[in-house]
Parts: structure tokens; sequence; C-alpha cells
């Protein structure tokens, strides 16, 4: 096979690579939005979750002062 004939279409984790891999600092920045974007997510969930499951709950714990 010749070497020279190159697949110009790629795949979908080429073009992942293109974009995203071939640059450190594209990468790293990739890596640190997901990270914030993703405990967002999980955030607003568990808020969202805890609210659900406590309709109508009060709470009775009254706190004293120490002193």
């Amino acid at each position: 096979m010749d070497s020279s004939i190159r697949r110009s279409g790629g795949g979908v984790l080429e073009g992942l690579y293109r974009v995203l891999m071939r640059r450190n600092s594209v990468y790293v920045t990739f890596i640190f939005a997901g990270a914030f974007v993703g405990e967002r997510v999980v955030d607003y969930g568990v808020h969202k979750l805890w609210e659900h499951n406590n309709v109508g709950v009060r709470c009775f714990l009254r706190f004293e002062s120490i002193a």
C-alpha cells in the first residue's frame, strides 16, 4: 500500500484529537472546563433531588448559643 495515500475523512475520534488534543493548552483548558461544568451539573442534580425528597419536611433543630 502506498504510504502517500491518506484518508481525508477520518472519524469522530480523529476529529476530536485534531481539535482537542493536539495542543496541550487546549487539552488542559478542555479538562478544566469539563470538570467545572460537570461539578455544576452534579451540584444542581443533587440539590433538586434533595429538595424533592424534603418537600413538606420542617427542621425542628434549634441551635442554642453555647455562652
